[in-house]
């Protein structure tokens, strides 16, 4: 059974910190791109960074860019978030995915781990 559990969310203050981790099992994540999305309150999903197998051309959100950053760690299945200059509108679900094809959707998605900034 394919899984992607993520892990790491929680509350933090204006300014502060968060590490993500999302943990790949049950296939083969060979040539997989990886993504985190998030959703606010009464939002849609939207991406907030991709990277592809390889590591290379890591891209984010503008709303995100020079806070974020995104590495993988293919050795252990293993995709990751550091947020850094946290503010109240990161606040929302933040979901780990999976895109095995190489062009398309994500198909795979973790079951999200909540991230709340207080201000």
């Amino acid at each position: 059974q394919v899984q992607l559990v993520e892990s790491g969310g929680g509350l933090v203050q204006t300014g502060g910190s968060l590490r993500l981790s999302c943990a790949a099992s049950g296939r083969s994540f060979v040539g997989v791109a990886m993504a985190w999305f998030r959703q606010a309150p009464g939002l849609e999903r939207e991406s907030v960074a991709t990277i592809n197998w390889g590591s290379s051309n890591p891209r984010y959100a503008d709303s995100v860019k020079g806070r974020f950053t995104i590495t993988r760690d293919n050795a252990k299945n293993t995709v990751y978030l550091q947020m850094n200059s946290l503010k109240p509108e990161d606040t929302g679900v933040y979901y780990c995915a999976a895109r095995p094809s190489p062009v398309g959707a994500y198909t795979l998605w973790g079951q999200g781990t909540q991230v709340t900034v207080s201000s």
